[in-house]
C-alpha cells in the first residue's frame, strides 16, 4: 500500500536530480535534488513504519500534534525572552524557528486538527486529552502573531473537511471555541502592544513586554488545562445523547452558514456592493503592481499581496523553458531577466508556478501524478471509495481522516507559498500523507483478524539484497548531500588560513572547497578572492571566469567578473562586456548600475570613452 505514491515521489526526486544537467543554476539543483531525497526519505520511512506497526496509529497522531505545539511553543518564548532567544530580532511578526512567518504560522495550523482529535476522543487518560486544550490556545496565539493570512485560510478549509467527516462534532467544537474565546484576549493585547507590533523596537522594551506575554501565556495554560479537565470528566461521567450530538452538528453548521451571510451583508454594505468588494479585493490580490500591507496586525484583514509578482515572473520562466523548466531551485538566478523591481527573493511562493519555472510541464504532470497516487490511497484508506461505504467509523478511521486533514492543511498553504521547500512543515505533512497512504484500504483493514495482524514474515534473500541497496543508496545520498556544508566548511577554513598568514594552505583548501561543491559559484568566489588577498591577480581573473562558464546565466557571476577587470586589474575597456552581460542578465541591480558608474568614472580619468 503506497507504492505507487511512493514511485511518483522517486520520480519526482529522479527529474529533480537529472534537471541539474539542463539548469541555469546547477548548484542550486544540487541543493533542491538533496531536499527531495531527504523527503523521500521521510515518506519511505513513514511507509516502513506504519506497515511495521500499523496499531500505532494514536502514537503517530498524537506525536504529530506534540511536535507541532512543541515548535509553537519554542516560537512564543523567542517574544516572551526576547533577550536570550532573539536579541537581534528586527521584525515584530512572529517567524522563529523557521525565520519565516508564514511556515510558523503553518506549523500552528498543523497543530490544529490532531488537537482536536486528542479533546474529542472518548479514549484513553482523561488528563492527557485535556493538554489539547492548552495546545489549541497556543497554537492560536502562535497563528495570529505570525500575521499569516494564508496560514488561516488553509486552517478554515482543513477544519471545514474534519467536522464535514469525523463524527465527533460536540466535543472538538467544545475545545475548539473554548480554547479560541480564552486565548483571544491574549491576543488581543499583544496587538495593543507597540513592542509587540512594531518593527525595530528596541530589545529593552521587547524584553518587559515579553516577560508580561509570558505570565499571560502561563495565566491562558492554566484556565484552558482547567477548562480541558473540566470538559473530559464531565462528558465521562454524562455522555451525550444521540439527539443531542445532532442537535450540536446542526447547530455548527447553523453558525457557520450565519457567519457566511453576515460577511456577505458586511461586504454588501460597502461602497461597491458585493461585487464590487470581490472585484477590488480579487484585484489587489493578483495585481503586481499592488502595495504590499505592512507588517502589523492590519495585515490579517488586507488583501494586498506581493505573489502576484512573483507568479508572474515564474510564468515568464516557465514560457522561456516551457518543456522542462529551468531547472530545480533556480528561480532566484532565472527572475532577474523578467523582474520589474531589485526586490531579492528565492522562490515563487507557489507549488505549482514554482514547478513550472522549475520543471516544466513535465514536473507539473509528475506531481498531478503524485496527487492522483495518494488522494487514490487515501480515499480507500477513509472509507471514501464506493467499496468502503457504509463501513463504520472506528476510533483508528477517525485518525486515517485527521492525519488527511494535516496533509490538506499543507497542501492547501503549499499552493499560495514555498512551505514545501521548508523542512520542517513539510516533513510533518509527508509522515501523515504516507501513514495514511501506507495502512491500506478500510475495508480490509476492518476485515482483517486482529491475529493476523500481528504475524511477521521473515524476510527472504530477495527482500534482505533489496535491504542492503536502500542502505546503500540510502548512504550515497546523505554522502552526497552533505557535500555543499562540506565546502561552506572548507572556505571558512580557507579565510581562517589566510588571517593567519598561512597563503599556501588558505589556496589548498580553497581548492579543496571548488571539488567539494563542484557545482555552487561560492567556492569559487572564495578562492578567487584567497587568490587576490595573496598577489595572484591573474589566476583570480581566471576562477572568476570558470564561474562564468559554469553559470553563464548569472548576472552576479558576470558582475563580479567585470568588477574585478575594472577595479583589481585596472583594464576598465575588459570589464565593459561583462558588465553589459550581468545588465542584460538583470537590469533592476543596482549593484550593477554602481559597477557601470564606477566604469564610466575609470574610462573618463583614462580619456576613454564606453
Amino acid at each position: 500500500h503506497g507504492g505507487w505514491t511512493l514511485a511518483s515521489l522517486t520520480l519526482l526526486t529522479a527529474l529533480t536530480a537529472l534537471s541539474i544537467t539542463w539548469s541555469l543554476s546547477p548548484g542550486d539543483s544540487w541543493v533542491e535534488t538533496n531536499r527531495m531525497l531527504a523527503y523521500l526519505a521521510v515518506f519511505a520511512g513513514g511507509l516502513a513504519v506504519v506497515r511495521a506497526a500499523p496499531e500505532r496509529w494514536p502514537g503517530m497522531v498524537g506525536g504529530v500534534a506534540l511536535g507541532c505545539v512543541l515548535v509553537v511553543a519554542w516560537a512564543l518564548l523567542t517574544k516572551v525572552f526576547p533577550g536570550a532567544l532573539a536579541p537581534d530580532e528586527t521584525f515584530a511578526r512572529l517567524r522563529a524557528p523557521f525565520d519565516y512567518w508564514n511556515a510558523i504560522g503553518l506549523m500552528a495550523a498543523l497543530a490544529v486538527p490532531p488537537l482536536l482529535w486528542l479533546a474529542a476522543k472518548r479514549s484513553g487518560n482523561l488528563a492527557v486529552n485535556a493538554l489539547a486544550y492548552p495546545g489549541l490556545g497556543l497554537a492560536f496565539v502562535c497563528l495570529m502573531l505570525s500575521y499569516s493570512r494564508g496560514a488561516l485560510l488553509a486552517l478554515f478549509l482543513g477544519l471545514v473537511f474534519w467536522f464535514a467527516t469525523v463524527p465527533l462534532r460536540l466535543r472538538a467544537v467544545t475545545a475548539l471555541v473554548g480554547s479560541a474565546l480564552i486565548a483571544a484576549p491574549v491576543v488581543a493585547w499583544a496587538f495593543s502592544r507597540e513592542a509587540l507590533t512594531a518593527d525595530a523596537a528596541p530589545l529593552l522594551v521587547r524584553t518587559e513586554v515579553g516577560h508580561e506575554l509570558g505570565l499571560l501565556l502561563v495565566l491562558m495554560v492554566a484556565l484552558l488545562l482547567a477548562a480541558g479537565l473540566a470538559v473530559g470528566f464531565a462528558a465521562a461521567n454524562r455522555t451525550p445523547t444521540l439527539r443531542v450530538r445532532r442537535l450540536a452538528g446542526r447547530v455548527l453548521v447553523g453558525v457557520l452558514v450565519l457567519s457566511a451571510l453576515t460577511g456577505v451583508a458586511v461586504l454588501a454594505s460597502k461602497p461597491g456592493g458585493l461585487d464590487g468588494q470581490i472585484s477590488k479585493g480579487w484585484k489587489q490580490m493578483t495585481d503586481p503592481d499592488a502595495v504590499t500591507p505592512s507588517n502589523t496586525p492590519g495585515r490579517l484583514t488586507a488583501t494586498a499581496s506581493v505573489r502576484a509578482r512573483y507568479w508572474d515572473e515564474a510564468i515568464d520562466i516557465w514560457q522561456a523553458h516551457e518543456a522542462a523548466g529551468a531547472g530545480a531551485g533556480s528561480f532566484a538566478v532565472a527572475r532577474t531577466r523578467y523582474r520589474t523591481r531589485g526586490l531579492d527573493v528565492r522562490q515563487a511562493h507557489g507549488y505549482v508556478v514554482e514547478t513550472l519555472a522549475s520543471l516544466g510541464l513535465v514536473g507539473l504532470a509528475v506531481s498531478l501524478a503524485l496527487l492522483a497516487a495518494w488522494l487514490a490511497s487515501a480515499i480507500r484508506a477513509t472509507g471514501f471509495a464506493r467499496a468502503g461505504r457504509g463501513l463504520p467509523m472506528d476510533a483508528e478511521r477517525v485518525g486515517m481522516l485527521t492525519l488527511a486533514s494535516v496533509v490538506l492543511v499543507f497542501g492547501i498553504h503549499s499552493l499560495i507559498d514555498w512551505t514545501w521547500l521548508i523542512p520542517g512543515t513539510a516533513t510533518v505533512a509527508l509522515l501523515s500523507a504516507a501513514w495514511v497512504a501506507g495502512r491500506g484500504p478500510l475495508r480490509a483493514r476492518l476485515a482483517a483478524a486482529p491475529a493476523l495482524a500481528a504475524v511477521r514474515r521473515r524476510p527472504g534473500p530477495a527482500r534482505g539484497a533489496l535491504a542492503v541497496f536502500v542502505v546503500l543508496l540510502a548512504v550515497a545520498g546523505a554522502w552526497a548531500a552533505i557535500q555543499p556544508l562540506r565546502a561552506q566548511h572548507a572556505g571558512d577554513r580557507a579565510f581562517e588560513r589566510l588571517d593567519a598568514g598561512e597563503s599556501g594552505p588558505a589556496l589548498e583548501i580553497a581548492r579543496i572547497a571548488t571539488e567539494r561543491d563542484p557545482l555552487s559559484l561560492e567556492p569559487l568566489y572564495d578562492l578567487a578572492a584567497i587568490q587576490d588577498a595573496v598577489g595572484r591577480s591573474a589566476e583570480a581573473e581566471v576562477t572568476l571566469e570558470r564561474a562564468v562558464e559554469k553559470q553563464p546565466a548569472s548576472a552576479e557571476a558576470w558582475r563580479r567578473l567585470g568588477e574585478y577587470r575594472a577595479l583589481q586589474r585596472r583594464r576598465p575597456k575588459d570589464a565593459l562586456a561583462p558588465l553589459r552581460a550581468a545588465y542584460y542578465l538583470d537590469p533592476e541591480s543596482t549593484e550593477t548600475e554602481n559597477a557601470f558608474l564606477l566604469l564610466r568614472r575609470q574610462l573618463a580619468a583614462t580619456g576613454q570613452t564606453p
